[in-house]
């Protein structure tokens, strides 16, 4: 039973930490049913359906079977890196972060296992969350805060791209030149027959349908929170195991989150800190809070003390770089990495940490060269 906890604790630390904010907090700001609005019911159930559609993927073997059909046109790890990484960054754009992460993740793992690449997973994972975070701040449709800096600054399309483009094209730069420079090395691994069989072609295209729902749901043409009841009901009546293979604490760890954000927007004492803090410092104190409680519930604390807009889409974006928890997208990587490889779970943070504060000083050089 020790060894259980010990393994449980381990393996959910940033869950555990999530929940000893919010109960310390909720000691501040009384619990009731005020916490409620403090969730994001929308990305919660977005997050459950998406997770539950890639486990569902991932029982069929689709990600194998695309590691294998990626590994017969590729012929080295260098490639196998560079796809990996650059289907964040591009995807990310349309399909937010968090969807690119939680398709192209768990794809790499699988397809990395099968190269032979073990060693190159946690760099190649760390690589991607930061492309997926970098890539996504181009467009106003690539996070949650884009799209509530979008409308609330009134800005064009135009207008957003021309903010954002300078720091995703030197970020997509750097990102090419970490692969380029890095040791290359020729693929050795083979197909054998028994990995080419294809997996079922109805579960595949069940599967598919619910994912382009979830994809739909991105553009409010249908609730998010109905497509995860359909996508709920609908396993539940054709696949309900898969439920099973669903990681609900990934929910938990952002509900955890939610509360101590919202907990720390009722507290009068760090408001009149906020407010001070932000005259004249607008970009970098929209980055600095990002570390504590994740960019975008940021951006939502900030907007009541300025309208400094290009500097809250800069710092927002900016700012998902840092601590695992300046952007909320970063935790998805982790509890991957966390699952398949338990205990490189430090390694993993300080490469993490490392990477981001590299690309997080290189995009602040940008900022003091475009004045």
């Amino acid at each position: 039973m020790a060894l259980k906890i010990k393994h449980y604790l381990q393996q959910e630390t940033v869950l555990i930490i999530a929940w000893i904010l919010a109960i310390a907090s909720s000691f501040f700001v009384l619990p009731g049913l005020e916490y409620l609005n403090y969730i994001d019911w929308d990305t919660l159930a977005l997050l459950l359906a998406l997770m539950i559609v890639m486990a569902g993927f991932k029982s069929l073997g689709l990600f194998s079977t695309m590691g294998h059909m990626l590994l017969s046109k590729v012929k080295s790890e260098r490639a196998v890196e560079a796809v990996m990484v650059m289907a964040c960054f591009f995807s990310a754009m349309l399909i937010t972060n968090d969807v690119a992460l939680i398709t192209f993740v768990p794809f790499a793992i699988e397809t990395m296992k099968m190269a032979g690449m073990k060693d190159k997973i946690l760099p190649v994972v760390v690589f991607q969350t930061i492309a997926a975070n970098l890539g996504s701040m181009v467009t106003p449709i690539g996070n949650p805060q884009n799209i509530y800096l979008y409308f609330q600054s009134g800005y064009s399309a135009a207008q957003f791209l021309a903010i954002t483009l300078p720091y995703a094209v030197v970020s997509f730069l750097l990102l090419g030149a970490f692969i380029v420079l890095k040791k290359n090395k020729t693929l050795t691994a083979e197909m054998s027959e028994d990995e080419q069989k294809p997996a079922d072609k109805k579960m595949i295209l069940f599967y598919g349908l619910m994912f382009a729902l979830c994809l739909a749901s991105l553009s409010r043409i249908i609730s998010v929170c109905l497509v995860a009841l359909i996508v709920v009901a609908l396993v539940l009546v054709r696949d309900r195991q898969i439920l099973g293979q669903v990681d609900y604490s990934l929910l938990f760890t952002f509900i955890g989150f939610f509360i101590f954000v919202g907990n720390i927007q009722h507290m009068p004492i760090l408001s009149d800190a906020i407010a001070s803090l932000l005259s004249g410092n607008e970009l970098l104190a929209t980055i600095g809070i990002s570390q504590v409680i994740s960019n975008v519930p940021a951006v939502l604390l900030l907007t009541g003390f300025t309208h400094s807009w290009k500097m809250l889409i800069v710092g927002s974006n900016l700012g998902g770089l840092g601590t695992l928890i300046a952007s909320m997208a970063s935790l998805i990587s982790y509890k991957y990495v966390a699952k398949e490889c338990p205990t490189e779970k430090m390694k993993y943070m300080g490469m993490f940490t490392a990477a981001n504060a590299f690309f997080l000083g290189a995009n602040l050089l940008v900022v003091l060269f475009l004045g």
